[in-house]
């Protein structure tokens, strides 16, 4: 229905995120007539203690089936999602996990850190607290998992995102052109997202929205001839400014005062005077190095490059930037 309103570009990037338990060729084969490129796949963790933890069996042959037919069927990019922090992971049974995913050779690896917050997702109410890693564990394994992926031959994009030298990402991270929305990183800057279907986030012009949460009033709008928006936001000059300086940062990880006043007109040390002064400690620590003209983020601080874009965001107090919210 899409192609029959929307004029599909045949070098299009056309992406899909599956579950490998419930997809067999068939599918796979009509998803590729459909023009889908592009494949993401939830792996979590192979180990089956974690699986069964976190009520998802999921086995390795199955994944890797999937991907071999997705590949045999023209998709040329598969990505992974990996999760550190579940019950009963420790550093020794992710290393087995990680052996397996990269023997899988994904393009794309994404890490992330799992947040407990039952009260927001009914499906963690089932897991035991006592069964998840301490801080220390956790930490062991997120340093354990970089290390491994770095020598692995994965490139680190940021923001817990890892691909291989040759995928588009690292292309445009090493020319210079990646680029971040709320999706993720892209190398297709300054583009206009249409959100479609239930809690979609759009991004037109200066302007987001998200559709309704509710199937219910979702087709509530639909029948009556509206557009099923719930909220939006139009960003204004502050943001613009903000979000310019977040992107150097997020993406190529320096950023130069100059090209910043020279767009915006500003006085950077004016302008984020306080700002400035959080980043001291940061500084200290060794992650970035900060003088009148430039900041340039180090080796140890990329991997908390969220947290120093923290300091530049007006929406956050100083309370949420702190390390352990986001590792």
């Amino acid at each position: 229905k899409l192609q029959s309103q929307f004029n599909f570009s045949d070098n299009g990037e056309y992406s899909i995120e599956i579950d490998p338990r419930g997809v067999g060729e068939k599918t796979i084969k009509t998803l590729a007539r459909a023009k889908f490129n592009r494949i993401s796949l939830g792996v979590q963790d192979f180990n089956i203690d974690v699986q069964r933890a976190v009520n998802r069996v999921q086995s390795f042959e199955q994944t890797k089936q999937v991907i071999n037919v997705a590949r045999r069927n023209g998709f040329n990019s598969v990505s992974i999602d990996l999760i550190y922090g579940l019950p009963k992971q420790s550093v020794e049974t992710f290393a087995t996990t990680l052996d397996q995913v990269v023997n899988l050779k994904p393009d794309r690896i994404s890490l992330f850190n799992y947040a407990h917050l039952p009260e927001l997702f009914k499906p963690q109410r089932r897991i035991n607290i006592l069964e998840l890693p301490s801080v220390d564990i956790k930490m062991a394994i997120f340093k354990y998992s970089v290390d491994y992926l770095l020598s692995s031959g994965y490139v680190y994009i940021g923001m817990d995102h890892f691909a291989l030298p040759n995928d588009s990402l690292a292309i445009a991270q090493r020319e210079g052109k990646l680029y971040r929305n709320f999706q993720g990183y892209s190398t297709h800057s300054e583009c206009e997202l249409v959100g479609l279907g239930l809690s979609s986030i759009g991004q037109i012009g200066k302007s987001f929205s998200q559709n309704e949460k509710s199937i219910e009033e979702y087709y509530q709008k639909i029948d009556s001839g509206e557009i099923p928006i719930s909220k939006g936001y139009i960003i204004n000059k502050d943001d613009e400014i903000r979000r310019a300086v977040i992107m150097e940062l997020i993406c190529h990880f320096e950023l130069d005062f100059a090209n910043i006043e020279k767009q915006f007109e500003i006085v950077f040390s004016d302008y984020f005077k306080d700002s400035l002064s959080n980043l001291a400690e940061m500084k200290k620590d060794g992650l970035i190095e900060l003088n009148d003209m430039n900041i340039k983020v180090k080796d140890k601080g990329r991997l908390l490059i969220r947290n120093i874009c923290m300091t530049f965001d007006a929406y956050l107090s100083k309370d949420e930037t702190k390390f352990s919210r986001t590792i």
